[in-house]
């Protein structure tokens, strides 16, 4: 009899440690938010969370009714699923889990509550201790969520510690650079574009560092501070990102920025920050800061939600149209854009890679600053034409069958998404293509943002490729409004469907928008 408890108990808890695989990752692609981590289980896992409650109460009751025997053998089922389910999750998935020493603790913490457990049903197996250790075992390890949130909980303290020692680290190294100079980018969208231009400008005469791919968090900044800066260093270009307001002043007050750059702002994250107000009020932070240190912050005013409230941040220096920094006589190509930088009075004519006119705002705003911080107009005409593209940001890349691929798989902004699919339209004489899940994180917004993008994709595609099922519905109601050919109208379930649909209908004549690809938790 107790071996088969024991069995049954050493099972399920194996299995458990298996199945937070994905719940840990949907944590982590949910910046560790329990809220926003709630929202994933109650979208895509609410069937699966009833098995789990549905696995619970029949282990207990085989437990109750003294059928160790059978439970033994449903929970080495059990495990034998989870372990399946668990490999095929880490392979299918877009973005794996990362076992960063965040989870790694957490980790740790779920395996020591499913140990101490079984120790007390080890110890106490004859009186209701036992039997109240096995039944909390079974509870914890059938639902996952519940052990998750119970390990989130106890290591928040241990959490907020190691955060506050890592801060106040980072705030000591900036404190020791006396002639540093601090950059800090925001925007609804292009500010990870802008903050690798503005270096690859910068570096023409200064020595720079800048946060690497998307380390636009606190905890994304302190760690670039305290990995990547450098005695040399002159200037370090600090992205920052925001989901909520206070998001920005909390990096702000980390890295105390003397200058700033806002590229846009706009309708992005509107289910935490529910207006595009709160959005204005959450990047102007950055302003705020920055002109309280007497510095000078950039402001896109070609940006709508910028120039409505441009009496509210009088003291910017605004670029775009009709101020002393713009751009003019942009042409693209399948090679790139040429078009001329209006620098303070200095005018150059420059030719890049990059796509669409959203670059070319995020490079005129590179340029400006660069032009402020005394970089020349032959340097920055020299580095513009040196810029490569940034990795999934229309990206352009030989692909299937001679086709050509326009990479925007990190593009998740209303305004960026709808010149995405103009940029794949001015690929005149070609087959054009789009591959897209649509929008998310717009709160009530949402439905009408994906309605424009699909109204958009009618107008410019060929073939509309869209993915999950639920989530294409506005862009498919209406793609069916216009006279677009719905036998070119795929809806897939997955990427790897779209790419099975898209790779027999390409050519070398072909060219192909990946646009926003999604991670796991939003794909249903």
């Amino acid at each position: 009899m107790d071996i088969f408890i024991s069995l049954s108990l050493a099972f399920l808890s194996i299995s458990a440690v298996f199945s937070l695989y994905l719940q840990y990752q949907m944590l982590q692609q949910n910046s560790y938010f329990i809220s926003r981590y709630f929202g994933w289980v109650k979208s895509s896992f609410t069937v699966s969370l009833c098995a789990e409650a549905f696995l619970y109460c029949i282990l207990s009751v085989l437990y109750l009714k003294e059928r160790y025997f059978i439970a033994a053998i449903a929970a080495f089922f059990v495990l034998a699923l989870r372990v399946f389910l668990a490999i095929r999750q880490k392979t299918k998935s877009i973005k794996p889990l990362v076992f960063t020493s965040r989870v790694k603790r957490l980790y740790c913490t779920a395996i020591i509550i499913l140990v101490v457990l079984f120790s007390l049903y080890a110890i106490f197996r004859r009186n209701n201790i036992g039997r109240v250790a096995t039944l909390l075992s079974f509870m914890l390890s059938s639902l996952t969520p519940v052990l998750l949130v119970l390990t989130k909980l106890i290591n928040s303290p241990l959490e907020n510690l190691i955060g506050r020692h890592y801060i106040n680290d980072a705030k000591r190294i900036l404190k020791s650079y006396n002639n540093l100079k601090i950059i800090g980018i925001t925007g609804s969208y292009g500010k990870t574009t802008t903050k690798f231009i503005l270096n690859r400008i910068l570096s023409e005469k200064f020595n720079t560092v800048c946060t690497p791919q998307s380390f636009n968090t606190p905890f994304g900044v302190v760690r670039t501070v305290r990995e990547h800066l450098k005695p040399q260093t002159q200037i370090f270009i600090c992205e920052m990102g925001a989901k909520k307001t206070g998001d920005i002043k909390e990096i702000c007050d980390i890295v105390n920025p003397d200058f700033g750059i806002i590229t846009s702002v706009g309708e992005q994250h509107l289910d935490t920050f529910k207006s595009v107000d709160n959005v204005f009020g959450t990047k102007f932070e950055l302003y705020n800061a920055v002109i309280k240190k007497g510095g000078i912050c950039l402001a896109n005013i070609d940006s709508e939600g910028i120039s409505a409230r441009k009496d509210k941040c009088e003291k910017a220096v605004f670029f775009g149209e009709g101020t002393e920094y713009f751009a003019d006589n942009i042409r693209y190509s399948p090679a790139g854009s040429t078009f001329d930088l209006h620098l303070g009075g200095d005018t150059v004519t420059v030719t890049t890679k990059l796509l669409g006119k959203h670059s070319v705002s995020d490079i005129l705003a590179s340029a400006a600053l660069a032009h402020i911080l005394g970089v020349s107009a032959d340097d920055i005409k020299c580095a513009v034409g040196r810029l490569e593209a940034t990795e999934h940001r229309l990206e352009l890349k030989p692909f299937k069958n001679g086709s050509l691929l326009i990479d925007d798989a990190y593009n998740s902004n209303p305004e960026g998404c709808l010149e995405a699919v103009r940029v794949l339209g001015s690929f005149e004489g070609m087959k054009k293509v789009i591959i897209t899940p649509g929008l998310i994180e717009l709160g009530d917004r949402e439905y009408d943002c994906n309605y424009a993008l699909g109204l958009e994709a009618a107008k410019y595609c060929d073939i509309i490729i869209l993915v999950g099922k639920n989530r294409s519905v506005p862009m498919a109601d209406a793609i069916r409004t216009t006279d677009f050919n719905k036998d070119n109208l795929y809806v897939v379930s997955s990427f790897k469907e779209a790419m099975g649909v898209y790779a027999p209908l390409c050519d070398k004549n072909s060219v192909v928008l990946l646009e926003n690809d999604l991670p796991d938790n939003y794909l249903n």
